[in-house]
């Protein structure tokens, strides 16, 4: 996935133009002013936190929502694209750093009874799970981060084999290869791909 936050449409359109086609967003407001009447043949997936109120405009914009930490979320985006008839991906985020700064479900526990009443909503898929690693060095604590989620992956397989789960994203830039070796799927990539973002 090419992660385009804070550059410019001139070079999401040079992306576009060198072969890629799945993009995610960190902001709806930014991805809506890109993203908005853009190429057809492209997907875009919502990858930084999502208020409730903003899920009007994930609705009717994006093909998946990665960063689901909430039920109640969940239900006002579901509320939305059951007005719209639309059904949608989500993958379900869970902070395996422990880090206060970052977004998820704080504890497996929490995202394990948070499951059940997520599946229940009709118009969403819970297609996969997603983390961000700790900013370090370490990486020990780096691989300890996929390999925790990667364990919550399978163990939610094998007790909900019902739920679609196909995909665990994660990996970044400066991680991506660990993470493919931990078991990614998908991996976000933008500075490797565009250069250091602009300022925000």
């Amino acid at each position: 996935m090419a992660v385009t936050k804070t550059q410019p449409l001139e070079m999401v359109e040079a992306g576009y133009r060198a072969g890629l086609r799945l993009f995610g967003e960190n902001r709806i407001h930014e991805a809506e002013e890109k993203f908005r009447g853009f190429h057809e043949d492209c997907e875009l997936h919502m990858i930084g936190h999502l208020q409730r109120n903003k899920a009007r405009v994930a609705a009717t914009l994006v093909a998946c929502v990665q960063s689901i930490d909430k039920v109640e979320t969940a239900r006002a985006l579901d509320a939305r694209l059951g007005g719209l008839g639309r059904r949608m991906a989500i993958f379900l985020e869970l902070n395996t750093s422990g880090e206060a700064t970052k977004s998820g479900f704080p504890r497996r526990e929490e995202l394990l009874d948070a499951v059940p009443e997520i599946a229940a909503l009709g118009s969403l898929d819970i297609r996969g799970l997603m983390t961000i690693a700790p900013f370090t060095q370490d990486e020990g604590e780096i691989r300890r981060s996929f390999r925790t989620l990667a364990s919550l992956f399978g163990e939610l397989r094998a007790s909900h084999p019902e739920l679609p789960l196909t995909e665990l994203s994660m990996g970044m830039s400066g991680d991506f290869e660990i993470a493919i070796e931990e078991g990614a799927t998908l991996v976000r990539v933008g500075t490797a791909l565009f250069g250091q973002r602009a300022a925000p």
